[in-house]
């Protein structure tokens, strides 16, 4: 019999899921990151779960955040992509490389993703090396599919921190 973490890690690599962006912002600072872990969890009330790392500094703004938005890029956006899951915001201010503005909660709103919701943190959950945040909608836009950004796609970036 496989190891099972070896034998895990191997079916779920198979998985082609959406990545997404999120962007949050508390006390004076900004940050967003690529997301892999993500889903809606439930219909009534709307609600969805996105998990940050532990190690990046999205997760760390987040903390204090009262929102997030979720950002779904499409297939044809490979540099917002490795943008935001190339580079750390630790060292480099991803902003200041992309077009954006405040959204909803003074949270960044990027203006080549129109597909996106904002939400309000309802709680947050200590899930292993990530947090799951648990968002209520307040504010979306569903324009301009150009097919989603996949996870097999995204293998190709390397980490802007260690994984």
């Amino acid at each position: 019999m496989q190891d099972a973490d070896h034998a895990f890690n191997e079916l779920t690599g198979e998985l082609d899921y959406s990545m997404l962006i999120v962007t949050a912002a508390a006390a004076g600072h900004r940050a967003g990151c690529l997301v892999g872990f993500a889903t809606q969890c439930s219909v009534d009330p709307p609600r969805y779960l996105v998990c940050l790392s532990r190690k990046n500094r999205t997760f760390r703004v987040a903390q204090h955040s009262d929102g997030l938005i979720v950002h779904f890029p499409s297939s044809q956006q490979s540099r917002l992509v490795e943008l935001f899951g190339g580079e750390t915001g630790d060292e480099v201010d991803k902003f200041a490389h992309c077009s954006w503005h405040d959204g909803p909660l003074g949270v960044p709103l990027l203006e080549d993703c129109p597909r996106w919701f904002a939400g309000t943190v309802q709680d947050r959950i200590a899930l292993g090396d990530h947090v799951g945040f648990v968002l209520a909608p307040i504010a979306a836009a569903s324009g301009g599919y150009g097919g989603s950004f996949l996870f097999h796609r995204a293998k190709r970036v390397d980490a802007g921190h260690a994984v």
